[in-house]
């Protein structure tokens, strides 16, 4: 796993990924898939990496965690303790069947690009989908990002299996077919 891990900094910070050659028309969307048992290798990397990138770099990196970001979106309605109630009362599926309006995945994709409108990132990271799952389904968030990212790089760390064509979170959940997206790194 380190042995990925370290790959990571020059291939982000290559002109080949930053400018998307090589690519052709696909958009600049990257996975970089880990076991689930990595998270926290995974998350230590990255708090070493962003700081890396901001005092040796130019380079701004736009940092997302998913399941921050849908909390905050449900705070923000006055919905999370409504939906911690609903959930110990009803149960998951009720949950998931009253946030699915505010958690949408074109509002939710409008509520994360809000985030940079000053720091017009350079690449974007993509983090807490497992920790996001059930609520956000990663492939419809993606799809979303897809015309409001354009030509911005989108690294998403992906706690299961990325095999260029299909995402299989935690590596046991039913495959979601996924072809937008690259390997970061092998």
């Amino acid at each position: 796993m380190q042995t990925r891990l370290d790959k990571i900094r020059a291939r982000i910070t290559s002109d080949d990924f930053l400018h998307g050659r090589g690519l052709g028309k696909d958009v600049p969307f990257f996975a970089f898939d880990y076991p689930a048992a990595a998270e926290r290798q995974v998350s230590d990397h990255l708090d070493w990496l962003l700081d890396d990138i901001a005092r040796k770099t130019d380079l701004r990196v736009g940092h997302v965690n998913v399941f921050e970001l849908a909390i905050e979106q449900l705070k923000s309605r006055g919905l999370y303790d409504k939906a911690l109630s609903m959930e110990k009362a009803k149960g998951v599926p009720a949950l998931l069947n009253a946030i699915k309006g505010p958690l949408e995945p074109g509002k939710l994709s409008a509520a994360l690009m809000s985030r940079f409108v000053d720091q017009r990132p350079t690449i974007v990271f993509l983090t807490g989908v497992g920790a996001a799952y059930p609520l956000i389904r990663t492939h419809s968030l993606l799809n979303n990002l897809q015309p409001l990212l354009g030509s911005i790089p989108l690294v998403l760390f992906f706690p299961g299996r990325f095999n260029g064509q299909t995402l299989q979170l935690f590596g046991e959940l039913q495959e979601t077919p996924y072809y937008r997206a690259f390997r970061l790194v092998d």
